[in-house]
Formats: C-alpha cells, sequence, structure tokens
C-alpha cells in the first residue's frame, strides 16, 4: 500500500506552463542548447529587434554574465529574467517566451515550419529542414568552441 506523500509535490507541466524555478526553466531550455533558434524582443507590445542565432551557453546563478543575442552567438543567464512562459505550437513545436517586467524575448527553433514561409514577394528561401541542409546554407554559421582541459563544464551550470 502506497502512504500519501507529505510535503508540496513536484510541479507538472503539459505543453505549456508558466515556470518561475530556475532549475525547471533551466531543464526546460536545455534542448535549446547548441541549436539555433529565432528569437524577437519585445519591449511593451513593440518588436524591437529579431534574428536567429545559435545558444552557445545557458547559465544559472553566475549574475556577473550577462545575457545576449547575436546572429553568431546566444547566451541565456537566467537570473536575467523573471520567469519562463512555453507553449506548444499546433505543429508540436515549442515557443519559449522568456520575460523579464514589460520585457519579454521569444524563442523558436530555427527550423519551425511558422519561421520557414518566406514573407510575401520577398522571394526569401526557406530555412534548412536538417543538418545536411543546414551545413550548406551560407546564411548560417555554426560553431563549437572548443575549451581547455582544465576549464570545467561551465556552460551548464544548473
Amino acid at each position: 500500500m502506497t502512504e500519501p506523500m507529505t510535503g508540496p509535490r513536484a510541479k507538472l507541466y503539459i505543453n505549456t506552463g508558466v515556470v518561475t524555478d530556475r532549475s525547471d526553466i533551466y531543464n526546460i531550455l536545455r534542448p535549446l542548447l547548441k541549436q539555433t533558434v529565432s528569437y524577437t524582443y519585445h519591449r511593451g507590445n513593440q518588436v524591437t529587434s529579431q534574428g536567429t542565432g545559435w545558444v552557445e551557453r545557458i547559465v544559472v546563478d553566475h549574475p556577473e554574465i550577462a545575457s545576449y543575442f547575436t546572429p553568431l552567438a546566444i547566451c541565456l543567464n537566467l537570473d536575467s529574467f523573471d520567469y519562463l512562459q512555453f507553449d506548444t505550437t499546433d505543429q508540436q513545436l515549442l515557443v519559449y517566451t522568456l520575460v523579464i517586467g514589460e520585457e519579454r524575448v521569444v524563442l523558436e527553433f530555427a527550423g519551425s515550419p511558422r519561421l520557414a514561409e518566406p514573407d510575401e514577394g520577398a522571394g526569401a528561401r526557406p530555412l534548412p529542414r536538417n543538418a545536411d541542409e543546414l551545413a550548406r546554407d551560407l546564411r548560417f554559421i555554426q560553431m563549437e568552441l572548443l575549451m581547455s582541459p582544465d576549464a570545467g563544464d561551465e556552460d551548464e551550470d544548473a
């Protein structure tokens, strides 16, 4: 016979959620590590910046490290944000929204079908669908930085 659980239960998220615990946020964002994502930065209701970049690092408990979003590299410091909201699209892809006050950064995998649709009249090529296409597409630069053996595993501090 199973005894009833004493103390608080762990939270449960299925396809959507608002997450405030840093370790839960880290675990939910971890699949983005070493991936190409699109990002859209919102200030209030206005989009102020957007782009596509490579998620190089996800850190927590390092307030001296900035979060940054560039076409070459993205560093997500979970201490930069108040909470994470994530949702699942109709195509079963995740959309991650990192929020701080009235500002938010929306992240999606770069291969998302919504993003791959060319703008009307722009003649844009769709985004690569797999690693082979990505390797041949000169619009993207992907790199892996080598670390010295004594540097330890600082990229994934949880």
